[in-house]
């Protein structure tokens, strides 16, 4: 994954926020959206495409664009840092490799206290039982 060369493929747009704000808010787009061509993206290698388009399928649009979208500042500007940073904190989680799980060995006292219960709750039944 190359920051430099997605960075250039990132399109900004700014669009009016909503929610309440008085008169300022109806003047000013402060709300960033970011679009991001995930399959024609030349800073990602067809193997980081197949994984993000596998991982984050439910985050991407018909056409493949992945949308992004941040209104928690007031400022445009930071707007746009926030939505960059959320950008590749999302990349980089999708591209993590999950830890494969090795399978452990049981103890053997784990495997003596299991007996043991086991012997302890068939007395308990046995003691149930009717005499002749």
């Amino acid at each position: 994954m190359d920051r430099e060369i997605i960075l250039k493929e990132l399109n900004y747009s700014a669009v009016r926020s909503g929610g309440p704000g008085g008169q300022h808010v109806n003047k000013v787009s402060s709300k960033v959206v970011l679009n991001f061509d995930l399959m024609n993206s030349f800073g990602l290698s067809d193997d980081e495409k197949s994984v993000l388009q596998k991982n984050l399928k439910s985050k991407l649009s018909k056409e493949g664009l992945l949308i992004l979208t941040s209104n928690d500042s007031r400022s445009q500007h930071k707007n746009k840092e926030l939505v960059t940073v959320k950008l590749f904190k999302l990349l980089q989680k999708a591209l993590l490799k999950p830890k494969s799980r090795r399978t452990t060995k049981r103890t053997k006292t784990s495997i003596l206290k299991r007996l043991e219960t086991k012997k302890k709750h068939a007395q308990i039944k046995n003691l149930r039982k009717k005499l002749d």
